[in-house]
């Protein structure tokens, strides 16, 4: 069983930055994928981006690129995901999410372990 802890949400102003953290324990992660999804009040969950523990490949929805970057810490078993010049658009509960496999897929049914999400506020 995966366990994630998600944090570093928080408020903040229209073209400001933030930095989340996914802290993961409870196995070796070489041959998942993590990801970050959000959901807005009202919305469905939507894919944000998504990296290989393995190799480091990675993927974005068209809605960050340029903005947010995923990285991973291999000795810390952490995942990050900086935004910059966030938008208000942006405001959602973010959560991390796991997958055994190589595939960086963009639907969370494909991703078997959450976190319990963090709110990031934009105000405008």
């Amino acid at each position: 069983q995966v366990q994630l802890v998600e944090s570093g949400g928080g408020l903040v102003q229209a073209g400001g930055s933030l930095r989340l953290s996914c802290a993961a324990s409870g196995r070796t992660f070489s041959n998942y994928v993590m990801g970050w999804f959000r959901q807005a009040p009202g919305k469905e969950r939507e894919f944000v981006a998504a990296i290989r523990w393995s190799g480091g490949s990675t993927r974005y929805a068209d809605s960050v690129k340029g903005r947010f970057t995923i990285s991973r810490d291999n000795a810390k078993n952490t995942v990050y995901l900086q935004m910059h010049s966030l938008k208000p658009e942006d405001t959602a509960v973010y959560y991390c999410a796991a997958r055994s496999g190589p595939g960086l897929f963009g639907i969370p049914n494909e991703y078997s372990s959450w976190g319990q999400g963090t709110q990031v506020t934009v105000s405008s």
